[in-house]
């Protein structure tokens, strides 16, 4: 089975991470978190201590099947080594997302380039070469999901449990959630 791995670094946002990880897990999809810090501990934008699954050095990217950005700090755009394996990731065709301010880390890389996105509202000046889609709460183009923010992110794992799993297992997890 692939594995779905999650960036964590300090001042990620908790709903973002926390609920995509519930939701995915929900849906029987392997989630890794991946910690972007020194240490397994990661504190969250409001303070809540999370231990990552790995460190970035235990991962092994050629088991991936999705990448995941939370938002809730730009520190993502801070970490080139992270940067660097997600944009290999990413140019063989494997999917991406990022919700809420993390967007901009693939405006800067170049993968929004000619693509249509989402982020949170004033963030859309990072989304460099994007078609911008602010109304939408989730905007998928190819291998790029894109998430608007906190308040959305339900509707945001719940899109990628569907293209991972299938829109059965995305209306069972919603269903299971109390969701539409």
């Amino acid at each position: 089975m692939k594995t779905i791995f999650i960036f964590l670094t300090t001042g990620f946002e908790d709903i973002e991470a926390i609920a995509t990880i519930d939701i995915l897990r929900r849906a029987e999809l392997n989630v890794k978190s991946v910690s972007l810090t020194d240490s397994r501990q990661v504190a969250s934008s409001h303070q809540v201590m999370v231990t990552a699954d790995l460190m970035l050095d235990q991962v092994n990217f050629s088991e991936a099947e999705l990448l995941i950005l939370p938002g809730g700090t730009t520190r993502f755009n801070e970490h080139e080594d992270m940067k660097k394996e997600l944009l290999a990731f990413a140019n063989k065709g494997e999917k991406v997302a990022a919700i809420c301010a993390s967007p901009m880390v693939l405006g800067g890389l170049g993968l929004l380039d000619g693509k249509k996105a989402t982020c949170y509202p004033g963030f859309e000046q990072y989304l460099k070469g994007a078609t911008l889609q602010t109304d939408k709460s989730v905007v998928v183009d190819g291998n790029i999901t894109t998430g608007r923010g906190p308040g959305l992110t339900i509707d945001f794992a719940l899109n990628l449990v569907e293209q991972l799993a299938g829109k059965e297992k995305r209306d069972a997890v919603a269903a299971g959630l109390l969701v539409k």
